[in-house]
């Protein structure tokens, strides 16, 4: 949602701080909040005025009308508030249809007037620009403002001026108060347009000859302009509407919603409801709601909520054991049911997120079953067989009555049959599998090879171009009737590879000659080509790094879809429309600021741009063009018949909903002509009216769909079109939100714009206005599909629509990646790995999740173990791999890998390389000695050779001991490493046979020679044997194996290197310069024959 309200203490305290000085406000920063809770001596230190001035106090709980309802005391001192406050406080109190609590409220100043001295102001956004209304009087009976109040409004991107606002909105105000009030209210909208608000309302605004109080105030700012207004905001709370507590499961899921790409919403409305939902899409849920409530379910619906964007299949599980925790906390006599429905998804992967959802019935089977739940799924989209089929399997496994039906059933159909209104099929149809309609397993037709080019990376003169816009001199140019040719060429702007190439194969099928998609634009890239499918074969299409070099190479495109994120969707569409080629502009982001949606449409109506969005999925004509992912994948296209032009024409909010609009119109009329999902917000760049009347003057459409929504009032144009005949052609219209009116709270479902403000904008009083024009309205969208069916035949019977012949279409080859996710084919794996897994919502190492290595406090050690050696080792056994690697980090600058290492720092080279050059020196001679060591004495002591035997052995074999000597240490002189390292293993190792004969050898060879002891590389290695073969997560076997393969080196490699780096750190830190060895410290030593 974008426009949201704020408490009144918040819209103040935005007010007071941002307000310029000129506005001559009095009552700045005197508001104290006070609740059940509150600490009243403290409040008084805090808010010294308490005590010597009369106050004011109320609710603060976005309550209309508190005066008439004797919500406000006044002219109290701070006792007389505590007293007010005694019966009110914590009691549950009605407000018209909402019943809520009393928790919040306001303390401020009491400031003595009369009612002359009392005015009305209001400041509201419009998608025209931003209405002003001023009265004269204000307070608790001002009655109807719409009626009484001066009207000013201020078009986008014009300003308010003082002089404007006296002419216009004061005329009966006093001569002595018309400075002070228009220097105000010209202030007050300055800050309204600065912070982005989208509703301010002042009653009553107080002027004295004090100056200006503000006493009580209503506003609402663009939640959506977050990202600019931050620093002015600070951090900003919404409070719900009165009457609906607010739950800390809301909060978990809007914190989701926050931190994910995708969509998650959830309203509470009745937590002891046995009706819950999980629906997919906005438009969708608000759907199921409406058939909910329409069944008579209303007072058992618990919640309202969706998922949509593709969620992950983690934050598809998060949102799902959220909905079934709070389902299973109390039993319910009749049982409950749980929806989980959708619309057929544009390019959600149905079964990744399915996948979320078994998890949590899984995780939830047995309160699931305790409670008696009942589980109701339909669905459609990409790989959406596989999802059912993955849900069917669960219901069999756990037990929980599942049902679940695919495309081939109404979308809400299941509604009726989990409340018991119509039967459940036992054996549902089911439409074809993906694959079906991808592989070539009929004799389908081809597209001659002839018509087909290997490449469109080259401009190409356009051969059916849009005929240029001519304006009448002093009149902006007109818009276009026909937005989409066969011909037409398209911008992609963003690296948007999977919506491109999905348009490319939508071309193929519909037998278009060339791609539709001229290029990408993308700012973050140098220019180059990216490569994509055409049918069979590989093409080319450029990449550019901005608009201005895209235009001017490739002139036949007019059309620019718009990937761009919200933070620069509004720049970058404002660039494109710059550009007079371009007539059409979709843009998909969501959650663009309103203030920026209102200048985009403005602009566009003075180039002659029909937008389409913000916040859509697009739009689709079929057998010519398609916008990015509209239509979802190719079977869904197939199944729809969207690759050949029908007879209707639709106009639709939802882009999820347009999905199932074709779906339904395909099985009910020969087809789709066109459709368009304006998109979901307050202000879309077009309304249905636009599109209607094109669809109105194009010969081919024969009739015309509209799938409105509650909010706004878009839909009574469409009324007066009918009514005064301009829209002849037959209308079928239903507006979803019927179920709003019969909340005993305000819902703001998934849309932005689907909120009513006013009795006009309910979905039920829409209904009842196209009704009664002369539309065809639906008595529920259950019946949608059979009034479409019966409007259609009509139009057939009396020969206004002749039937064309199907012709089928050509086949398009299934892309690799997509075929192996739906499990047609297999292919041996490149790489195997059985340590890590990154490809889920979180990081796992040998089946560990990374919030439990750190929870269960592994350490480094305990995270070498995992990835090492796929265990979790005992914590003794980590804290020994953490000593090690800590003795070996370093042994000085003269060894050869330090040497090394800091002679290329100083040569200038970067950190790895000279890292490399000192680990390329480990071997037998130095460091590399741990494994050597290991295998050596492991070899003979389990061949039972005596420790002197040994010792002989290897003499009269001429091979040195590995792990034996030392250059400097000596019995006399131990190594202080080694003797760490063996307190700590005789006192936490539970045996240790292979040190023990080790160190019996040490005793041999230190008698001929005191410096031939067990050095660290040594210890390390035949320690580590012990380690492995006696803790208890390794077989005889797989220890053997580990040194076979070089573990143990690694923990002087990874040691080491932490003193490489800081060799290399501290050569650079001390500015050395190229190392050069001495003269004196190398002999030459040469040929006799060469020295005479």
């Amino acid at each position: 949602m974008s426009a949201k309200a704020v408490s009144e203490r918040t819209g103040k305290q935005l007010l007071f701080k941002h307000i310029g000085p000129s506005a001559a406000v009095q009552n700045r920063f005197r508001a104290a909040g006070v609740g059940a809770g509150t600490d009243w001596d403290r409040l008084a230190q805090d808010h010294p005025w308490l005590l010597t001035e009369r106050l004011v106090v109320k609710p603060d709980q976005l309550i209309k009308r508190r005066g008439k309802l004797g919500l406000v005391g006044v002219d109290l001192d701070l006792q007389g508030v505590r007293e007010w406050l005694k019966p009110r406080l914590l009691t549950e109190t009605t407000v018209g249809k909402a019943t809520g609590v009393l928790r919040d409220f306001l303390v401020e100043p009491f400031v003595p007037h009369t009612q002359e001295e009392e005015f009305y102001l209001c400041v509201y956004a419009a998608r025209e620009g931003d209405h002003v209304l001023f009265h004269h009087q204000g307070g608790v009976e001002v009655g109807d403002v719409d009626a009484k109040a001066r009207r000013l409004m201020v078009a986008v991107g014009d300003k308010l001026g003082e002089d404007q606002v006296r002419e216009e909105l004061l005329t009966h105000v006093p001569e002595d108060k018309k400075n002070v009030l228009s220097s105000f209210i010209v202030g007050l909208f300055s800050l309204y347009e600065d912070l982005f608000f989208t509703y301010l309302e002042i009653n009553p605004l107080v002027v004295n000859d004090d100056g200006v109080h503000v006493l009580d105030m209503a506003a609402k700012i663009d939640a959506t302009a977050e990202y600019i207004c931050k620093d002015k905001w600070g951090d900003v709370e919404f409070p719900p509407p009165f009457g609906r507590e607010a739950y800390p499961e809301e909060a978990y899921i809007a914190d989701l919603d926050a931190k994910s790409g995708a969509s998650l919403k959830l309203t509470l409305l009745n937590p002891r409801g046995r009706i819950w939902t999980m629906v997919a899409g906005g438009g969708a849920s608000v759907v199921y709601s409406d058939t909910i409530c329409d069944l008579g379910g209303v007072a058992e619906l618990a919640n309202y909520g969706e998922y949509s964007g593709a969620p992950s299949e983690q934050q598809t599980y998060d949102y799902a054991k959220t909905i079934l925790s709070l389902m299973t906390r109390e039993k319910h006599p009749q049982g409950k049911v749980l929806i989980i429905g959708g619309s057929i998804a544009n390019f959600t992967n149905v079964a990744a997120t399915f996948k979320g959802i078994v998890r949590a019935i899984k995780d939830y089977q047995g309160p699931l079953k305790e409670h008696e739940v009942s589980v109701f799924v339909r669905r459609g989209g990409p790989n959406y067989q596989e999802g059912l089929r993955v849900m069917g399997e669960v219901g069999k496994t756990t037990g929980i009555p599942l049902h679940v039906f695919g495309t081939e059933t109404h979308m809400t159909a299941i509604v009726g049959m989990a409340l018991g209104h119509r039967p459940i099929p036992t054996q549902p149809p089911t439409d074809s599998h993906t694959a079906n309609f991808l592989l070539n397993a009929s004799n389908s037709p081809k597209t001659p090879a002839g018509s087909r080019t290997a490449s469109f990376s080259e401009p190409r003169t356009p051969t059916d171009a849009p005929p240029p816009k001519r304006p009448e001199a002093g009149l902006p140019p007109a818009k276009a009737t026909t937005l989409f040719r066969k011909q037409t060429k398209a911008f992609v702007w963003g690296m948007q590879t999977r919506a491109v190439q999905g348009m490319l194969d939508f071309d193929y099928v519909c037998s278009r000659d060339e791609p539709s998609v001229a290029a990408m634009v993308y700012p973050f890239t140098g220019d180059h080509k990216q490569k994509f499918y055409w049918g069979h074969k590989e093409v080319l299409l450029p990449v550019y790094k901005n608009m201005a070099d895209a235009t001017r190479k490739h002139p036949e495109v007019d059309v620019l879809i718009s990937f761009a994120s919200l933070r620069s969707a509004f720049d970058s569409a404002m660039e494109a429309m710059q550009y007079p080629q371009i007539h059409t502009v979709s843009i998909i982001a969501e959650g663009i600021p309103e203030a920026h949606t209102r200048r985009m449409i403005k602009m566009a109506d003075e180039k002659g741009v029909t937008i389409i969005g913000p916040a859509t999925v697009g739009g689709i004509k079929p057998g010519c063009f398609k916008i990015g992912n509209t239509g979802g994948m190719l079977d869904n296209i197939l199944a729809s018949k969207l690759y050949r032009p029908g007879s209707v024409a639709y106009v639709s909010r939802s882009g999820g909903m347009s999905n199932e609009l074709n779906n339904i119109i395909s099985r009910t009329t020969d087809g789709v002509y066109e459709g368009v999902a304006i998109g979901g917000d307050r202000y879309p760049g077009s309304t249905f009216m636009d599109h209607v009347l094109r669809y109105q003057d194009t010969p081919a459409v024969e009739m015309i769909v509209v799938l409105g929504e509650i909010g706004g009032t878009e839909e009574y144009k469409i009324c007066r079109g009918v009514a005064e005949g301009r829209i002849t052609k037959p209308v079928v219209c239903w507006c979803i939100g019927t179920c709003a009116t019969m909340f005993s709270s305000e819902v703001q479902f998934g849309h932005a714009g689907a909120c009513a403000n006013q009795a006009s904008e309910t979905a039920v009083a829409k209904n009842q206005a196209l009704r009664d024009a002369g539309a065809y309205v639906p008595k529920s969208f259950d019946e949608l599909g059979a009034v479409i069916k019966t409007v259609y035949d009509e139009l057939v019977a009396n020969g206004t629509i002749v039937p064309a012949q199907e012709a089928p279409p050509p086949t398009v080859p299934m892309d690799y990646s997509w075929a192996r996710e739906l499990g047609l084919i297999r292919k041996p794996a490149s790489f195997m790995t059985s340590i890590c897994d990154e490809r889920g919502q979180e990081l796992i190492y040998a089946g560990m999740p990374i919030t439990e290595v750190f929870r269960e406090e592994l350490g480094l050690g305990g995270v070498l173990g995992l990835l090492w050696f796929q265990r979790r080792l005992p914590r003794y056994a980590c804290h020994f791999i953490e000593m090690c690697l800590m003795v070996t980090a370093d042994h000085g600058p003269a060894v050869s890998g330090a040497h090394n290492t800091i002679v290329c720092a100083r040569a200038g080279k970067d950190l790895i390389s000279s890292l490399t050059s000192g680990l390329l020196t480990i071997g037998d001679r130095f460091g590399g000695a741990l494994d050597a060591a290991a295998k050596q004495f492991s070899k003979a002591f389990d061949s039972g050779v005596l420790p002197m035997a040994f010792v002989n052995k290897m003499k009269k074999d001429g091979k040195l001991i590995m792990g034996i000597g030392h250059r400097v240490k000596s019995v006399n002189n131990p190594d202080m490493r080694v003797q760490i390292l063996k307190d700590f293993v005789k006192q936490h190792f539970t045996s240790t046979p292979l040190l023990d004969y080790a160190l019996d050898v040490e005793k041999i060879t230190t008698s001929k020679k005191p410096n031939l002891i067990l050095n660290v590389d040594g210890f390390i290695g035949v320690a580590f044997v012990d380690l492995l073969r006696t803790c208890g997560g390794f077989t005889r076997d797989e220890a053997d194996e580990f040194v076979e393969i070089g573990a143990l080196n690694g923990i002087f490699v990874l040691g080491r290197s932490m003193g490489f780096i800081g060799h290399y750190l501290d050569q650079k830190r001390l500015k050395q310069g190229l190392y050069r060895h001495p003269w004196d410290d190398i002999s030459y030593v040469l040929p006799e024959h060469m020295s005479m």
